[in-house]
C-alpha cells in the first residue's frame, strides 16, 4: 500500500557512509545522482534542503590520513580543510544542472539565542524562496562540546523544525529500523511504518555506529523522535542508491517511515 506523503517542503540528510567510498574519498558518482536529483526536485517546485555530512572525512582524504583524529583542534583544522572542499565540489556539481547552492553551518546555540534562531529561520526562507538549495552541516571548526550537535541526525531534525518540513529524509548505510540488530540475527524484519516512537522502538535500535561517521540508529531515532514531534514525517532509509528519494516521495515502501505527530 502507498504512503501518502506531504513533501512540499523536504529535507534530506547524508551520511558519510552514503557520500564516500571504503577507501573514505568521495562517492563522486553517487554524488553526481544524489545532486541531480535534488535538481529535479527543485524544479518540480518543491522547496529542498540538504544536510551533508563529509567535513571531516573529505578533509582526512584531502590530507593523506588514514586514521580519524581524536583530538578536538585537529578534527576542527581537519573539518575547515573538508568543508571547503566539500562545498566547492557541491556547488560545481549542482551548477551542471542550473541550481544555486549555499553553505549554512550551525552551532547548537541557534536553539537558545532568539536572535540568532530568527536570523537562519529567515536565511533559509529566503534561499527556498528564491529556488536556492541550502546545504547545511555543523561548524565543526569551532565546534565545542556545549555548542555542538553531536551528529547530523540531530542537526537534520532541527533544520526541519526551523524550515518547516514535511518529511525529513534519512539516508544512511542502513534499510531502516529493523526488530533487532540485523548485523547480528539474521531472522530480523525491517519496520515500514511506525506510529509512535515508544520506548519498545527505542530499545530495538541499535547504538552500533560506522568507523567514518557518528550516528547509529540510536542517533536517529532520537532524531526521528524531535521532527515527528513537530509534525513532520522521518525516513531512514539505505542511500546507497540516491534514486529511492524519488521511490520515497512517490509513496513507495522504502524504508521506515516514522510518522509526524498531525
Amino acid at each position: 500500500m502507498k504512503r501518502n506523503l506531504k513533501s512540499d517542503t523536504v529535507v534530506i540528510k547524508v551520511g558519510t557512509s552514503t557520500l564516500t567510498y571504503e577507501t573514505g574519498k568521495l562517492n563522486l558518482k553517487r554524488l553526481d545522482v544524489l545532486s541531480r536529483i535534488i535538481a529535479d526536485l527543485q524544479n518540480s517546485g518543491k522547496r529542498v534542503v540538504l544536510v551533508s555530512s563529509g567535513a571531516i572525512g573529505v578533509g582526512m582524504s584531502k590530507l593523506g590520513l588514514a586514521v580519524r583524529p581524536q583530538s578536538v583542534k585537529e578534527k576542527q583544522a581537519i573539518a575547515a580543510v573538508g568543508q571547503c572542499e566539500l562545498m566547492s565540489i557541491y556547488d560545481r556539481i549542482f551548477s551542471e544542472y542550473g541550481t544555486i547552492v549555499a553553505q549554512i553551518l550551525l552551532t547548537k546555540d541557534v536553539l537558545t539565542n532568539k536572535e540568532r534562531h530568527e536570523n537562519i529561520v529567515n536565511t533559509f526562507n529566503t534561499l527556498l524562496e528564491k529556488g536556492i538549495v541550502p546545504i547545511v552541516n555543523e561548524n565543526d571548526s569551532i565546534s565545542i562540546d556545549e555548542i555542538k550537535f553531536g551528529d547530523n541526525d540531530t542537526l537534520s531534525a532541527l533544520v526541519s523544525t526551523l524550515v518547516d518540513a514535511d518529511t525529513l529524509i534519512i539516508l544512511s548505510d542502513i534499510d531502516g529500523l529493523y526488530n533487532k540488530n540485523p548485523r547480528e540475527f539474521s531472522d530480523a524484519c525491517l519496520l515500514h511504518t511506525v506510529e509512535e516512537i515508544t520506548d519498545e522502538i527505542e530499545k530495538m535500535a541499535s547504538g552500533a555506529g560506522t568507523l567514518k561517521g557518528t550516528g547509529g540508529m540510536i542517533t536517529k531515532i532520537s532524531a526521528a523522535k524531535m521532527a515527528t514531534s513537530a509534525g513532520c514525517d522521518v525516513i531512514i532509509a539505505n542511500g546507497s542508491d540516491p534514486h529511492v528519494i524519488y521511490e520515497i516521495l512517490d509513496g513507495n515502501q522504502i524504508g521506515t517511515l516514522f510518522k509526524g505527530r498531525k
